[in-house]
């Protein structure tokens, strides 16, 4: 019998039409019940509405909101002598990443419109140009770091 390395991470292949990890993240994130030909099709007509919009890359401009929304800091509860503090911790790439596309898919999901690839089309415009709600949790998380900046040293 033997033993897998369980400390390894497992990465998901890139999308087999923008042939992107991001692209793959983005569906896999998007995904109900594991229904991964929706969830494609999704970000598809999503990219193609993009695409129609902005008359740019798509790929492009997600990179770019991906980098816009990723966090630097943000606060983790840490429990010291009874009481719980929120210390601000660094954010790894991985883990920035992964947040930004959870708050895009989040927020693109409670916007006003037809279908879900309209509606994530137009917050990873928002998201890319600086504006809308992804944008307003990434500035809230920052802000919530600077207000506890004094418990850092509890860092773990």
């Amino acid at each position: 019998m033997s033993r897998r390395n369980i400390s390894k991470k497992r990465f998901s292949e890139a999308d087999p039409v923008y042939n992107s990890y991001l692209v793959s993240l983005l569906t896999t994130r998007i995904l109900k019940s594991g229904k991964k030909t929706i969830a494609q099709n999704i970000v598809n007509s999503s990219f193609e509405i993009i695409r129609s919009k902005t008359k740019e890359d798509p790929l492009v401009i997600f990179e770019r909101a991906i980098k816009n929304a990723s966090p630097v800091v943000e606060v983790k509860a840490r429990r010291i002598g009874g009481s719980t503090y929120q210390v601000p911790v660094e954010v790894s790439g991985f883990r920035a990443t992964n947040l930004s596309l959870r708050w895009i898919i989040q927020y693109a999901k409670q916007r006003v419109g037809r279908t879900m690839a309209i509606k994530l089309a137009s917050e990873i415009i928002d998201t890319a140009n600086d504006i809308g709600n992804t944008i307003k949790k990434k500035e809230e998380t920052h802000r919530m770091a600077e207000a506890n900046k004094a418990f850092a040293h509890f860092r773990y």
